[in-house]
């Protein structure tokens, strides 16, 4: 990788440098934490918006109709689409490419499909560093659209300076979503297919929960408190209620900067992001580097025979570790 030839292209906005770059990155190819680091003073620009929901949701439309909105107010997108992966290739199911169809030959706009490979909360383990090129790439916005696989998707709000909760009126995933705790963690609620029934009361379900939360003394997110997250009415199949969408979207963006939000939440998710380096630079260096795996295959015959718990050659394997780190 001639990285020097390859961040250059990449400032200047050439989509089959983007490409490469979201490759190399997603795949962990050689230089890939290089690039990562090369490209970290210029993160910061882009304004990340997670979307999440249970699947049917209608969340590839709606996303859709937001990337429009956004294009028509001139801003450059790029969506980071996670599908459910095959488990013989690896590769994505879905193709959220084929379902935005009528945005994807817009130049101003870049659309990655990622397989989640098996991830809990429906996100690949690349995601966030492949945010991060696009971020470096000049986008103004990044959507993150997840699969919807329930609880676990709260994981999207963090790398997301604001996520919006898709719901649908008759999936019978409300009172379920309003149990698990993800209204306690999303920015922003829309219940979509607001033309079929059954989504008033949705709507009024949500927000009867959010007075209640309100009256226990919570003001808004129990993480971040004073913003207030709306319920909002969409029907993206009638292009209805987008323009609300976008408007609570920068209203929310306008309150993060003016609260000192946004600064705190993108300190959390580099902090995170650095330990989830170093458990990735650890977890290569014992198995890579260290005789740990050569002595899991000389006791697994004991394990397998009920000798020795998997417990207990864990802390051999890690006892060793230590001794060799003082020799």
């Amino acid at each position: 990788m001639d990285l020097e030839h390859l961040l250059a292209d990449l400032a200047q906005g050439r989509t089959a440098a983007l490409a490469r770059a979201i490759s190399i990155v997603e795949n962990g190819r050689p230089g890939f934490e290089q690039l990562l680091g090369a490209v970290h003073p210029r993160l910061g620009r882009a304004r990340r918006v997670g979307m999440t929901g249970p699947p049917g949701a209608g969340k590839s439309s709606l996303a859709r109709l937001l990337v429009e909105a956004w294009r028509a107010d001139g801003c450059t997108v790029a969506v980071v689409a996670l599908d459910p992966s095959s488990p013989f290739s690896g590769g994505a199911l879905l193709g959220d490419r084929i379902r935005m169809e009528a945005i994807a030959l817009d130049p101003g706009v870049y659309i990655r499909s990622m397989a989640t490979r098996g991830t809990l909360g429906g996100l690949a383990t690349s995601t966030r560093e492949v945010c991060d090129v696009l971020d470096a790439g000049g986008f103004d916005r990044i959507l993150i659209e997840t699969v919807g696989v329930g609880q676990s998707e709260l994981a999207v709000t963090g790398m997301a300076d604001s996520t919006v909760l898709v719901l649908v009126p008759e999936s019978g995933d409300g009172i379920q979503t309003l149990k698990s705790g993800v209204m306690e963690a999303v920015d922003i609620f829309a219940v979509n297919k607001a033309d079929r029934p059954g989504a008033d009361t949705m709507a009024r379900e949500v927000e009867i929960t959010l007075g209640l939360r309100h009256r226990n003394g919570v003001s808004g997110s129990p993480s971040f408190p004073g913003w207030e997250p709306p319920v909002l009415l969409t029907a993206a199949v009638k292009g209805e209620g987008i323009d609300a969408l976008v408007a609570a979207l920068d209203r929310h963006f306008s309150w993060l900067e003016a609260s000192g939000e946004l600064a705190t939440r993108r300190r959390v998710r580099l902090a995170a992001r650095t330990r989830e380096v170093v458990d990735r630079a650890m977890n290569r260096w014992v198995w890579q580097e260290t005789g740990a795996d050569e002595v899991l295959q000389n006791r697994i015959d004991d394990v397998a025979a009920g000798r020795v718990s998997p417990y207990h050659l864990a802390q051999e394997i890690v006892s060793g570790l230590k001794e060799g780190s003082r020799a």
